[in-house]
């Protein structure tokens, strides 16, 4: 029975389904099986199955054999369960012995577990069970991440209202990390936007007077320097009363330190967030793009240099868009971006360098007195389509 109901269907739309088994000829059967109804791809082993995994993407079902040179099929869904989590994992063997049936649930998790020879019709089923499972799993994916990128979003806008330099700077990072991910052909990669505007969330505790000092890059006392470095625990603190945020609370720690990780999401999240907090730094600190980027690169084996290198091109399509302008304060719009600070007229800093304007602001805008309202300010002004 086809899961899609006489439904016409592009070859590109269906359900893609990888078949993992050392033996050609079982590949071929499986694929003769499936073609009809869904994208087959095959691989003769574990590592050829995970490199067709990078090059293609994660497929909606993966179908592996235990029992495999090099890499067994417990230990390939292992690492697909890490790397791919809404890829459902099924696994066949010829020997179904209780110790490689506990392994292969414990390790990988797997959605089934069935015994060769299989009949067509128990796979089959077993098949559409598996594409109807990761369905419903990156709908609920789906409905997690919009709901809370748009909690934590209303969140970061309402703390820029009181704390401008910190919360204005989260907007400003979460913009080019998410870009940063886009170039490495990862363009919805929901926990590093997170965990960019949540990079800032430890300084709601510190004093406004010492997150200025520490966005500029000024010297510190020995006594605010301890307040400083207890940010990163109060951020810890606070995310952990969470549910599902996990992963970007682990990439914002690693992104704070440098250590050894496996590769995958948290891995890749921290490397890029790391140097966008590093570029941005030296950016707010008065530095132009060139500087900026000459320090990154210059802070050999901290940072990756393919990632460095897809920055450079990024900064570099930005500095060339014809797109700065005089606007008064109170003709901005949301999605514009300060290229100055704003002081108010005894010079309290309103908004710095670099925050980009949100309903909120605007909200706020209108206590300003009818001075600042009046004040030309340079912003970058998005490009309007069409």
């Amino acid at each position: 029975m086809s899961l899609h109901h006489g439904t016409t269907m592009n070859r590109e739309d269906l359900p893609s389904i990888l078949c993992v088994d050392d033996e050609p000829r079982i590949v071929e059967s499986l694929a003769v099986q499936l073609r009809r109804d869904y994208q087959v791809l095959a691989a003769n082993g574990g590592n050829s199955a995970l490199q067709i995994l990078k090059d293609k993407g994660a497929p909606a079902v993966i179908v592996s054999d235990m029992r495999m040179p090099g890499m067994d099929g417990a230990t390939l869904l292992k690492h697909v369960k890490q790397l791919y989590p809404e890829t459902t994992r099924i696994l066949l063997t010829g020997e179904p012995g209780r110790d490689a049936a506990i392994a292969a649930v414990n390790e990988g998790q797997i959605f089934r577990f069935l015994t060769k020879p299989c009949p067509p019709d128990q796979l089959r089923t077993a098949i559409d069970a598996g594409v109807v499972h990761h369905r419903l799993l990156v709908a609920e994916k789906v409905l997690l991440q919009e709901t809370l990128i748009g909690c934590i979003k209303a969140l970061v806008d309402i703390l820029a209202i009181t704390n401008p330099v910190a919360f204005g700077r989260a907007t400003r990072v979460k913009r080019l990390a998410t870009d940063l991910a886009g170039s490495t052909g990862r363009p919805s990669f929901w926990q590093l936007e997170a965990a960019a505007m949540l990079s800032q969330i430890g300084y709601i505790s510190l004093p406004v007077e010492l997150v200025e000092k520490l966005y500029y890059g000024k010297r510190l006392t020995s006594e605010e320097r301890v307040l400083a470095d207890g940010a990163p625990a109060v951020a810890q603190k606070l995310l952990g009363q969470i549910p599902r945020l996990e992963q970007v609370m682990e990439i914002l720690a690693a992104s704070q330190a440098k250590v050894e990780l496996p590769e995958g999401l948290v891995k890749d999240g921290a490397a890029m967030l790391r140097l966008v907090l590093e570029y941005d730094a030296q950016i707010a600190q008065g530095h132009s793009p060139d500087v900026a980027l000459s320090s990154v690169r210059a802070q050999t084996g901290r940072f990756e240099a393919k990632l460095v290198e897809n920055l450079e091109s990024l900064v570099g399509l930005s500095a060339g868009a014809p797109e700065v302008k005089d606007v008064a304060v109170g003709r901005v719009t949301p999605g514009m971006v300060f290229m100055d600070d704003l002081y108010t007229q005894i010079g309290t800093l309103l908004v710095p360098k670099g925050f980009e304007v949100t309903e909120a602001f605007l909200e706020r805008a209108r206590n300003f007195g009818p001075g600042i309202l009046q004040e030309k300010v340079r912003v970058l002004a998005p490009v309007k389509s069409g």
